[in-house]
């Protein structure tokens, strides 16, 4: 990649960018499924079915009735077609704590390569009201001076709106912003339809274009 030009501000993506399910979303279902009497239920199944109804999702505001609905999807397989999920409530709460989530191994030492330079960080994720509280057992949410969620302002990347709010908070022209995130679409085109520089975060190592990183820690040699 080429270094990058003029940046005083680097907002994150969250999930997959950040941090992920951990042992994966499959684990986190299956062990409180079979507390529900739900007994040998594959994790890999799940993991496999929420992927599938992850990508098939359209019209997802990040609402807790949408997340019943993917839920549902989900275990599509174990309940009858419209059936309500009983253990969502608990599956939701349980997405709300850290145990469940991994911060991934690069993401503090560029965070704090980031400040040690004088760049101010922020957070533009597509997240409910668990988000928050969450940033905050994690011991990441002091790290950041700006954190945009979609459910509290409305918008969803890759809505302009969500952007133009980080550079407003940040007061600096939005292409002094960079944004780095997993989503070709909600991420990068989000981020460079609204006038910020942006760059995929490609954690699978398949080559992309000349803005992917493959790792956070390649950041170090992209700034001057």
């Amino acid at each position: 990649m080429e270094p990058f030009r003029e940046i005083r501000a680097v907002t994150f993506d969250v999930g997959g960018t950040l941090i992920t399910p951990w042992p994966s979303v499959g684990h986190v279902y299956g062990e409180v499924a079979a507390r529900h009497g739900l007994r040998e239920v594959d994790i890999e199944k799940l993991n496999k079915q929420f992927a599938a109804a992850w990508r098939s999702k359209t019209g997802f505001d990040y609402s807790r009735p949408a997340w019943a609905k993917l839920v549902a999807k989900t275990f599509s397989h174990w309940f009858k077609s419209g059936q309500d999920v009983q253990f969502f409530d608990e599956l939701y709460e349980r997405f709300a704590q850290p145990e469940s989530w991994r911060i991934y191994d690069d993401v503090l030492p560029a965070i704090e390569m980031l400040i040690g330079r004088g760049v101010d960080l922020g957070i533009i994720s597509n997240w409910d009201e668990r988000l928050r509280p969450l940033l905050k057992r994690l011991k990441l949410d002091g790290y950041f001076q700006v954190i945009i969620i979609s459910q509290e302002i409305g918008f969803q990347k890759p809505s302009d709106v969500v952007f133009h709010e980080a550079v407003r908070k940040f007061t600096c022209p939005a292409s002094c912003v960079l944004h780095i995130g997993d989503g070709e679409v909600e991420d990068v085109e989000g981020a460079r339809q609204a006038g910020l520089q942006s760059a995929l975060l490609c954690r699978n190592g398949k080559p992309q274009d000349q803005n992917t990183l493959n790792s956070l820690s390649e950041l170090a040699g992209l700034f001057h």
